[in-house]
């Protein structure tokens, strides 16, 4: 897993949530528009991958194989 992919797990830790949205997802690239992207790139291949799951509307959550990377009880 590469960093941006890591950090886009670990913000589930973060926040202690058991979904996130595309736009708290964004929150690993910053403001660049380039780096946004990236991140939508590395949502859509941690979908594949089978560490997220999309629950609707631009929701994710991590799946039990992405719980066992990032436990959701993590604390920065």
């Amino acid at each position: 897993m590469d960093m941006l992919a890591g950090k886009i797990v670990a913000m589930f830790g973060s926040f202690n949530k058991e979904t996130l949205d595309l736009h708290e997802l964004f929150e690993a690239g910053g403001n660049d528009p380039d780096a946004r992207t990236a991140v939508l790139d590395r949502v859509e291949r941690l979908v594949k991958d089978g560490l997220l799951e999309e629950r609707g509307n631009d929701f994710y959550a991590l799946t039990q194989e992405g719980r066992v990377n990032v436990p959701l009880d993590h604390k920065d």
